[in-house]
């Protein structure tokens, strides 16, 4: 059994406008020391996904359907309490925000001291020494532990909020864009200690980000999402490689290649649907350059090429018609008129 299973989860938002389809029927699983990594363009839904997962949605987000399976405790019916204690013991979160995560009025050691109080009765010394541990593994100073949070730099506020979901060795660590406040040299000393301590506890991590290198430094397998939904997912290495699906291509074209220094900058053309009305059919199909009339009119079926789940009408047509095009930037321009182009026959 894996330790976290999601099928057909929805998560949405009332608004003023009507529900917003944040996640729409996203499904995959993550094992015992599994680390997965989910990417994809703002507004994808990634953010809501996590929320959804340690149960910290917002007044107007709800789990519209679905089941989210911890262990094999489906969490979407379990109560507040039992969520209250799972979070931070069990799951916990390193937010991309930690200015609006960590409470201001309280100093950062009050704060990771609180999270160790609601779950255990450690004796004041061990408290302290977990938490001396702690500031040493993302490296602040121990002298800072009683200042409050806006005396710290963003980089540090990330750091203690790395510290804050670490220091109760969580089974599974759900990382919001972990280290986007940190330089380079902060973000390999992190990822590697994070990986340390996942190897020696056996803990799973779900890595949140726009950055492909740190979910190609450290994770196993790849969810791409776009619209809320589930574009492709697979093994990273055959996700970085040779995806299938359109849009995985453009992300994966729009990343500089550091060895072709007169490449085009590519960029996908157009905006990600409204979501408090999707459109029929593939959610992608108006910037795809592969689209044709059955995208717009039919979901695409879930198909199982090169070890990955691509969800598309035409993976049969991309290694012949997309991929030897895709690191063209014209190829994502203008994908409303994707038959002009002949790049797809329908």
């Amino acid at each position: 059994m894996a330790m976290l299973e999601v099928e057909d989860l929805k998560v949405y938002y009332d608004t003023a406008e009507g529900a917003v389809k944040a996640v729409d029927g996203v499904s995959f699983e993550i094992e015992e020391g599994e680390n997965l990594g989910i990417v994809g363009e703002s507004g994808c839904g990634k953010s809501t996904l996590a929320k959804a997962l340690i149960g910290i949605l917002p007044q107007n987000g709800y789990i519209a359907g679905g089941e989210i399976r911890f262990r094999g405790e489906d969490l979407t019916e379990a109560p507040e309490r039992r969520r209250r204690e799972l979070r931070w013991d069990e799951i916990s979160m390193i937010a991309q925000s930690a200015m609006n995560a960590l409470d201001p009025v309280y100093t950062i050691r009050q704060q990771i001291l609180e999270a160790i109080e609601a779950h255990h009765n450690w004796s004041r010394t061990k408290s302290q020494e977990r938490i001396d541990e702690m500031f040493d593994l993302v490296g602040l100073d121990r002298e800072r532990q009683t200042d409050y949070p806006h005396q710290f730099s963003g980089g540090m506020r990330q750091r203690a909020m790395i510290a804050m979901s670490l220091v109760l060795e969580p089974s599974l660590i759900l990382a919001d864009e972990p280290t986007t406040a940190l330089d380079v040299i902060m973000q390999d000393q992190i990822l590697k200690r994070i990986n340390e301590i996942q190897e020696a506890s056996s803990a799973s991590m779900m890595v949140i980000t726009h950055d492909v290198a740190v979910v190609a430094e450290t994770c196993d397998r790849v969810v791409v999402m776009y619209a809320g939904e589930i574009a492709e997912e697979g093994p990273a290495a055959a996700i970085f490689d040779e995806p299938y699906h359109p849009y995985t291509l453009g992300l994966k074209s729009a990343f500089p290649n550091i060895r072709e220094a007169d490449q085009d900058l590519v960029s996908i053309g157009g905006h990600p649907p409204d979501l408090h009305d999707p459109p029929t059919g593939c959610r992608f199909a108006e910037r795809c350059p592969m689209a044709t009339e059955v995208c717009s009119r039919e979901d695409p079926p879930e198909v199982e090429v090169g070890g990955l789940r691509s969800y598309c009408h035409h993976v049969d047509d991309i290694d012949t018609q997309l991929r030897p095009v895709a690191d063209r930037a014209e190829t994502w321009q203008n994908t409303d008129a994707a038959d002009d182009r002949g790049l797809a026959d329908d």
